[in-house]
């Protein structure tokens, strides 16, 4: 496989298409030796980001210039990976370019939905490689579902697929998580070990998510954005992170724990104890970051048209997991 690889999905893409784009470009990722690629989310054009006096590259998208130019720290494979690439504006695409072409062997895989701008696009196209991933029908969303269950070890009957593809479509997403779920009753499933299992909506509970934001593992933060959002509104997971950040911020303050109790006004229990015995890992500087990062995420909410609703949750959920975890530009 080429260094340069270009993951292309549809250009309205929906949940399942860039689930498996996703999936692509980390195998593309895993192929080349790159164990922990450096991840970059385009803002999308007309988007105020930061207050980066930058005039030729946004914010985020400045992190690719040291992601190019220094090499791994541990003598193995240093990749980029660059998210929803179609949202590049001209100049960062021909900065990107120039970068590219002084680089030494750079490794880089560009996830987008649509067609990544010029002069960047042409030249991925003579130097790099595509894999398209089409857009998904009913048929195909079976014959996902018969593979996955297959690779989970899962025996999965007519009645049983039928129930999952009326319930969650061509959300493939969604059908993996929902076959995790079977996965721990056993190899066996029927039609009626899914009516059981989903008669009530999905548990996953909100603590979940942030468990895996506090561990900086972006890519378990992300499954379990997916699957709340399969149910819940994301404003619901906004207010529940802005009282997270709130909290935090209070323990970060309080000389001792029966303060930090009283400060906030709640009860003791294991839920403030993990805020309390969590308060040194995460700076004050990140929480300030953290909570502006909300404040334009709930704007965006209410004011964007409701497709870009899930694009915004998972960037602010990829820059929590660096702020919260503590992950640092390599």
């Amino acid at each position: 496989m080429k260094p340069l690889v270009v993951i292309s999905g549809p250009r309205d893409a929906g949940p399942g298409e860039r689930s498996l784009m996703m999936e692509r470009a980390n195998l593309a990722l895993e192929q080349l030796g790159v164990e922990d690629a450096t991840r970059i989310d385009v803002p999308a054009k007309g988007t105020a980001t930061d207050d980066s006096d930058d005039a030729t590259m946004r914010g985020p998208v400045q992190e690719i210039v040291p992601a190019l130019q220094s090499g791994s720290l541990f003598g193995g494979a240093d990749g980029v990976l660059i998210v929803d690439a179609e949202g590049l504006l001209k100049a960062e695409a021909e900065v990107i370019v120039e970068l590219l072409e002084v680089s030494a062997e750079p490794i880089a895989v560009f996830v987008a939905a649509g067609s990544i701008p010029a002069p960047l696009g042409s030249f991925l196209k003579k130097n790099g490689e595509t894999v398209s991933v089409k857009r998904i029908n009913e048929r195909a969303a079976g014959e996902w579902l018969g593979r996955a269950a297959r690779d989970r070890g899962l025996r999965i009957d007519r009645d049983a697929s039928t129930i999952l593809l009326n319930r969650f479509g061509t959300d493939v997403a969604a059908l993996g998580q929902a076959l995790d779920q079977l996965q721990v009753e056993g190899p066996e499933v029927t039609g009626e070990s899914v009516r059981s299992r989903f008669k009530n909506r999905p548990d996953e509970p909100m603590w979940h998510y942030v468990d895996s934001v506090v561990a900086g593992d972006h890519a378990a933060a992300l499954r379990r954005l997916a699957d709340f959002l399969q149910h819940g509104h994301p404003l619901q997971l906004l207010a529940f992170l802005q009282s997270d950040v709130r909290r935090r911020s209070i323990a970060a303050a309080a000389p001792d724990y029966e303060t930090f109790l009283e400060w906030d006004g709640g009860r003791a229990g294991w839920a403030m104890e993990k805020v309390w015995k969590q308060r040194s890992r995460i700076k004050g500087s990140d929480l300030k970051l953290a909570l502006g990062a909300l404040s334009r995420a709930d704007l965006q909410m209410k004011t964007a048209p409701e497709p870009t609703h899930r694009v915004t949750m998972e960037r602010l959920t990829v820059a929590m997991c660096r702020w919260y975890g503590g992950a640092r530009r390599r």
